[in-house]
């Protein structure tokens, strides 16, 4: 199955139930679903669910329009997930302003009935689009059943951030010529499906595809730690061993995603439903659960941050702090550090946008953006799985689709333009957490792959061949 969806996706990460049956043969791997079934909270007792949508324009080009276009949907107490169909009748003001300090002005917005997307619009001033230093701004809304919203949910105090993208590095790829993937340069780690100690689980997936091994992390030294979510336990390879071992965590047995620190604490994001948020759970090197905490938003990628653990949030698509020193955040605090691109460890940060079969990425530090590139792309794009610095070079991963094909690229990008370029093959069998299917670790990239016969990370050394 060709997956087209990606950073703009409004469904709802639910969750899935049921009993893997292994037929554990040669390669063959059988999935079977009993009947099960949960008794919810009642309905009655759930507030109504009520949701701004918005793509924010994180990076903009010198002289183009800029307009900010909003959808709010609503859904009945206990629905799970079909808000975004369920358009709400409201009125919105969005308060913006240049740059990241001062007053904000008000911008009443005016509903576009023949948009597909963003029925309510609004667009920016010159004089504030074509600052120097980029524009902030926050929305409410208020629906006619009297409910009130802001997006995001840090308001005033963590506002949406736009930024001009400034002289940038201008790529163009061309048409994507499929069938030449570049096989791994080492395989680091191998499991097959099923339920012995060194295999991993299957669970029935939301679409066509099962879910298996949904994350995994990859420290500096090579070691690779696998999240293996229907059996409820981390699964660590060692760098040269063919074994790995295996630690039990208390999670849900639901998608989820992983990041590893420094010392082997491990955080696990667990996916959440339309009343539920996702939970962020802390554990210790032996499994033991230190803490949990609820993500401000949706969140839907778990990644280190200079001070601990950060998420990727929906719909507000900013990037929060789960913890600090050392300690998880609340949700009401997660809100109020949210920032457009991802923080770096290092460092600094990554902003990233798609716009069709543009990617744009800018490198930015406390004075603006520093480096910036501008990605264009013959064949369509979906997801942009990772974009990250590597010294003063660019790593993008992004997957290229045709009707009848798809693969992933591996871009290397400098100051000039385009170093090299990769082709990999999809590998997506199984279905694994949103945009976790990459890991750069020095120069080496590491994707996580799966087969009809099980699981595998690969190596790829980005140096010149």
């Amino acid at each position: 199955m060709i997956r087209k969806g990606g950073l703009q996706s409004r469904r709802l990460l639910a969750g899935t139930s049921g009993i893997l049956v292994c037929v554990c043969v040669g390669a063959a791997v059988g999935l079977g679903v009993a009947g099960a079934s949960a008794d919810g909270p009642a309905a009655e007792t759930l507030p109504p669910v009520v949701e701004a949508t918005h793509l924010p324009p994180l990076l903009t080009a010198r002289g183009e329009p800029v307009e900010l276009r909003y959808d709010v949907f609503c859904a009945p107490a206990g629905d799970e997930g079909a808000g975004e169909d369920r358009a709400c009748q409201a009125a919105g003001t969005v308060f913006l302003r240049a740059g990241d300090a001062g007053p904000f002005a008000p911008l009443p917005l005016r509903v576009d009935s023949s948009a597909v997307d963003g029925r309510y619009v609004g667009s920016v001033p010159d004089a504030i689009a074509r600052s120097r230093t980029g524009f902030s701004y926050y929305a409410t809304f208020r629906t006619t059943s009297g409910a009130e919203i802001r997006l995001p949910g840090g308001g005033a105090v963590a506002p949406e951030q736009s930024l001009p993208l400034g002289h940038s590095v201008d790529v163009h790829l061309g048409p994507h010529v499929f069938g030449k993937a570049r096989q791994p340069d080492a395989l680091v780690a191998q499991a097959a499906w099923c339920d012995g100690t060194d295999q991993v689980g299957l669970e029935p997936g939301r679409n066509l595809s099962p879910i298996g091994g949904s994350s995994f992390e990859v420290d500096a030294a090579g070691n690779v730690s696998v999240l293996d979510e229907a059996h409820k336990r981390l699964l660590r390879w060692r760098t040269g061993e063919s074994l790995p071992s295996s630690t039990p965590l208390a999670i849900d047995g639901t998608l989820a995603d992983l990041a590893v620190a420094d010392d082997g604490r491990a955080y696990v994001l667990e996916s959440g439903t339309a009343s539920q948020s996702p939970v962020v759970r802390e554990f210790a090197v032996n499994g033991s659960e230190i803490g949990s905490t609820t993500s401000a938003g949706r969140a839907s990628q778990l990644r280190l941050g200079p001070q601990g653990p950060v998420l990727f949030e929906e719909p507000s698509n900013q990037w929060t702090e789960a913890a600090s020193d050392g300690t998880l955040l609340p949700p009401n605090v997660q809100s109020k550090t949210g920032r457009a691109g991802r923080p770096l460890r290092g460092g600094g940060d990554v902003v990233l946008l798609r716009r069709d079969n543009e990617i744009r990425v800018a490198v930015t530090s406390n004075r603006g953006v520093s480096r910036s590139w501008r990605i264009a792309s013959d064949t369509q794009i979906a997801e942009i799985q990772l974009a990250q610095p590597l010294g003063n070079d660019l790593v993008v991963v992004a997957r290229v689709y045709t009707d009848d094909h798809d693969e992933f690229v591996a871009l290397v990008l400098d100051g000039k333009g385009l170093v090299r370029s990769i082709s990999l093959d999809s590998s997506d069998w199984a279905e694994t957490a949103p945009l976790s299917r990459f890991r750069l670790v020095g120069s080496s990239l590491y994707q996580l792959g799966s087969t009809p016969s099980g699981l595998f990370v690969g190596r790829f050394d980005l140096e010149a061949r």
